[in-house]
């Protein structure tokens, strides 16, 4: 069992109250005509004590958002700029969905209980506050999928069918709705420190600073803390870059508003799984320029990252920022060769960096797919098989050669035929059972797949 999983008790907290009042606006969730449970976490909701809900229960808490007693008396809808597609944006904010509670895992970690489709806030502008059924299947997959292979991902908590009929410009209308919850290390962007110095409030920055050095990374202030909160974001979001290289992901809208300054993933639209090593490939049909392609993912969270300096600098001077922000491409390099060792199922070590290159030049040569790769090698050592004999491979070959198993290989994962991914075909196939027949048969089964790929990988490596 993963540390992270280990049964707990529920512990609620209310920390967020520290940034009000200028932080967040209370708000009430939409009155739904139903709650239809279609999906509850109970493998993270044993995490944080909440696994003993009966589902009326659970609905009232996750479909109708009855408070959990000790936690948020009512649901806040949090504030926060951005930088969407590099265009600033003053008029975004929590538009379709609230910060429900907080509580605590069994390591004492502090989580939020947020929503999507929960109803229309202040921030909605022109929008309806809900989340399309579809939507909410997509994360489940789109988190499963990410967990398994090692990405520092928020965890789709409940999807409730809500039996409403929305009505969508980009897919076939009228469509049905849901809300969802999902599990996050924090909804703390980026955005949200832009905004404070947007409206140069420096007491909001400050107590911006100190909230997420304590309660997020549990680390008493230093002498400089809004570059020791840098720091800490330059590490975890330059491994956040390299686990969606290596999981071969797309996350597709990688605004200063989706970045967490914990340097965990979450908010899934557009989302794909790239089939092949292909640094041009976009998961959003809008990124005409494909600013947030796979293989720019890196680029632009740096970007984002450097937007938090800016935000940062009223509270210190440039040079102690700029300094964290130089980290971050070092450290990018370092987290692709450890976490590419890992997937690869090899001891990391120094010369790691060149193997990589000789990979992908591989993978990009002979179109072979990521997840067939992984699987191949992980799997047994097919250095002298077909796929991997011609000249493309002989860099990867050599390189490889030196290199030691990092653990056992004995789960019967790794004697499938074929590897598990989640491409968009199987994606489309999966809700297409659940919107004609009402089949969620698919689903169920993809997401026991997924997470018996997630045993066989074991934890991903973490932070040195």
């Amino acid at each position: 069992m993963r540390p992270a999983l280990q049964p707990a008790k529920f512990s609620p907290a209310n920390e967020i109250a520290a940034l009000q009042p200028d932080f967040a606006d209370p708000i009430a969730a939409a009155d739904f005509p139903r709650t239809i449970l279609r999906f509850r976490n109970d493998r993270w909701a044993k995490a944080v004590g909440l696994s003993d809900l009966g589902d009326e229960q659970w609905l009232a808490h996750f479909g109708r958002f009855r408070p959990l007693e000790g936690s948020l008396p009512q649901p806040l809808a949090l504030r926060y700029h951005g930088h969407q597609f590099r265009v600033y944006n003053p008029d975004i904010g929590d538009g379709r969905g609230f910060l429900f509670a907080q509580l605590r895992d069994g390591a004492g970690r502090l989580l939020d209980l947020g929503t999507k489709g929960s109803g229309r806030t202040p921030y909605s502008r022109f929008g309806d506050g809900r989340l399309t059924l579809k939507g909410g299947v997509r994360e489940i997959l789109a988190t499963e999928m990410l967990e398994a292979l090692g990405v520092n991902s928020s965890k789709t908590f409940s999807i409730v069918e809500t039996g409403e009929a929305l009505e969508r410009n980009d897919e076939p209308s009228p469509t049905r709705a849901a809300v969802m919850v999902r599990l996050s290390h924090s909804h703390i962007r980026i955005g949200s420190f832009q905004r404070a110095a947007y409206f140069d409030d420096k007491a909001l920055l400050e107590r911006l600073v100190d909230y997420a050095l304590t309660k997020l990374y549990g680390e008493e202030p230093g002498d400089n803390p809004p570059a020791q909160l840098l720091g800490r974001v330059v590490e975890r979001t330059a491994d956040l870059a390299a686990s969606y290289m290596v999981a071969g992901f797309v996350h597709g809208v990688l605004n200063s508003d989706n970045i967490n300054v914990t340097g965990e993933s979450f908010d899934y639209g557009p989302w794909r799984f790239a089939p092949l090593w292909e640094p041009g490939f976009t998961a959003a049909y809008f990124d005409h320029a494909g600013l947030y392609a796979f293989g720019r993912q890196a680029e632009a969270i740096h970007w984002d990252v450097a937007q938090l300096a800016v935000s940062l600098r009223p509270l210190t001077e440039a040079e102690p920022l700029i300094a964290q922000l130089e980290r971050f491409p070092a450290l990018y390099g370092e987290a692709m060769a450890r976490r590419f060792c890992w997937r690869l199922g090899v001891v990391h070590t120094h010369d790691a960096a060149a193997m990589v290159e000789a990979a992908v030049r591989g993978m990009v040569a002979t179109q072979r797919p990521i997840d067939r790769f992984f699987q191949d090698w992980r799997g047994g050592d097919p250095r002298d098989g077909a796929p991997y004999a011609g000249e493309e491979w002989a860099g990867f070959r050599e390189a490889i050669a030196g290199f030691e198993a990092s653990g056992p290989m004995d789960h019967g994962y790794w004697a499938d035929p074929l590897p598990c991914s989640m491409h968009i075909d199987e994606v489309e196939a999966i809700w297409s059972a659940i919107d004609r027949d009402d089949d969620w048969t698919p689903l169920h089964a993809k997401v026991a797949a997924v997470r018996r790929m997630g045993e066989a990988m074991g934890d991903a490596p973490d932070l040195p």
